[in-house]
């Protein structure tokens, strides 16, 4: 049986997994399907190259992070020295999560078509170059512009990254351990992104903010070059779904823009440049799924994936899940700033809970997950974001930090962490590899889109409400929140059964276990034959 399961798996008979590499492996001999779970997977020639691997990957997601949290510190320096009409902060915030999000599905596409590799590597280098030019900028349309640009290159490494993630480890402890560690590394690139643009914004010149991140990228490129599996794949451009990808980033754009910029403009939803961005937006989305259901012969989102048990609602889940968070983390900076009038550096260092917090829950993960039922954990998620949400949203004028706003930061890290870790891991594992990329642009999908659609519903409730003044008025988006993470439990109680993310096989492996053995097909032919005569 152990031999089977090697060879399964792609493992000669008898071959030990580097066990004289650092770090060393537990595999021996005899590999059975647990301690495979917990091996290194053999297509890193050692230790120290499957660290490479993790630190390249791991730190993309750092950097994304990083430059969405800092900018936002950064805008109101930006503003005063290149003269930004305050009014127009919103789209210099937005556009980099609206791009991204708008493509992630044509580039989840282009991984699959190509491999992980050269998308990953390609999307990191086009967002470095477009990183060195964004310190140069001196007025808002170039701010856009190269705001823009950067989001493309998220979105590509993004779906990339969470295929090598995804085909490089099999189900099983080391798989969750390097998934956890990848989800706790976007709370520290959040953190670590307010506090380099609070340093830069301050003590320096601020294009610094983005110099230090190219140098970043600049590290994660050469990693990447000497150490992510090269998947040889030689991609048909004829099996890319054109109308899929023209019809979805036409939707989710003129969605996101209408509802974004619906708080921002005279008459708000009743204004005909709003009414009639989300008519067409709503139009292009219904062309979307007729595309993807009755027309392309290659979906970008092929139907398919929904009968995969459990995945509809968990993705809805994890859309609500990114939702909430989004909400709160954006009116959680404002309100420590504006209304409780901290100070930016110091405002950074109440957020170190939410950065320790993403580590610990990281670290804890790999020993956990494939012990813990995973609707358990989506219901502790959905109850962390709940929580986190009611503080903020029930804070007095002068709160002491410890009883606030501390279990507020430690909460929000167990909603958004374990939400994301849980559904990232069964996703992935229920994926076969050529679906790998769309299994990335999924997750990362809702991430993004979740971020800007539900800021932008935010936005909205959060305008009506100003005249009750600005402290109010934030404490509206935190019950939206709260609201949003209520839904993320009764989704998960009455749609979701996902059980521990214990060692198995993986999808191919399990479908060649189910496919009839020749010869035996063979036999059960002729002894048919027979008996009929």
């Amino acid at each position: 049986m152990n031999i089977d399961i090697e060879l399964a798996a792609g493992i000669a008979p008898g071959n030990n997994l580097g066990s004289d590499d650092i770090p060393s492996s537990p595999c021996s001999d005899s590999v059975d399907i647990e301690e495979l779970g917990k091996c290194r997977p053999d297509i890193f020639a050692n230790g120290w190259v499957e660290i490479g691997f993790c630190i390249s990957v791991l730190g993309s997601v750092m950097v994304a992070e990083f430059l969405v949290s800092g900018f936002s510190v950064l805008l109101p320096v930006l503003i005063e020295d290149i003269g930004i009409d305050p009014n127009q902060r919103t789209w210099p915030v937005t556009v980099f999560s609206l791009v991204t999000g708008s493509l992630l599905l044509p580039f989840g596409r282009l991984t699959d078509m190509f491999g992980g590799f050269p998308v990953y590597l390609g999307g990191l280098v086009w967002l470095m170059l477009w990183t060195i030019v964004g310190g140069f900028n001196r007025n808002l349309p170039m701010v856009l512009v190269t705001r823009a640009l950067q989001g493309i290159g998220a979105a590509a490494f993004l779906p990339a990254g969470t295929t090598l993630l995804g085909t490089t480890y099999r189900p099983g402890p080391r798989k969750n351990t390097v998934f956890s560690l990848y989800g706790g590394c976007a709370p520290l690139g959040f953190f670590s992104g307010i506090i380099v643009a609070g340093l830069t914004g301050e003590f320096v010149y601020w294009g610094w903010f983005f110099w230090i991140a190219s140098m970043l990228l600049a590290v994660l490129c050469t990693l990447t070059f000497f150490c992510v599996p090269r998947e040889r794949k030689r991609g048909d451009w004829s099996s890319m779904d054109w109308w899929g990808c023209l019809t979805s980033t036409c939707s989710f754009s003129l969605l996101i823009y209408a509802i974004t910029d619906a708080s921002h403009v005279a008459g708000n939803w009743a204004s005909p440049r709003i009414f009639i961005t989300y008519i067409l937006g709503l139009i292009a989305l219904a062309a979307f799924a007729y595309v993807e259901g009755w027309v392309a012969t290659s979906p970008l989102l092929p139907f398919g994936l929904f009968t995969i048990k459990n995945i509809g609602p968990l993705f809805l889940a994890l859309f609500f899940v990114c939702g909430s968070f989004s909400i709160y983390l954006f009116y959680t900076s404002f309100y420590i700033q504006t209304v409780l009038e901290v100070q930016p550096l110091l405002a950074a260092v109440w957020f170190a809970p939410m950065a320790a917090g993403g580590i610990i829950i990281a670290l804890v993960g790999g020993i956990t997950l494939h012990r813990l039922p995973g609707t358990m954990l989506l219901v502790l998620s959905g109850t962390g974001l709940v929580l986190c949400s009611f503080l903020f949203a029930l804070i007095p004028e002068n709160p002491n930090y410890w009883a606030w706003v501390f279990p507020a930061m430690v909460c929000s890290t167990i909603g958004i962490d374990i939400g994301f870790n849980v559904s990232s891991i069964f996703i992935t594992t229920n994926v076969p590899k050529n679906q790998q990329g769309l299994a990335g642009a999924c997750i990362n999908g809702l991430s993004y889109l979740g971020i800007s659609l539900f800021l932008g519903w935010a936005d909205f409730a959060v305008a009506s409400e100003s005249n009750n003044g600005l402290g109010e008025s934030y404490k509206v988006a935190f019950w939206l929140a709260a609201g949003c993470g209520a839904v993320v439990i009764l989704l998960v109680l009455g749609f979701i059964r996902i059980g521990r993310a214990r060692s198995d096989f993986t999808v191919e492996e399990k479908a060649q276990q189910q496919a009839p053995d020749p010869e035996t097909e063979e036999l059960m032919s002729d002894t048919t034959t027979d008996t009929s005569e």
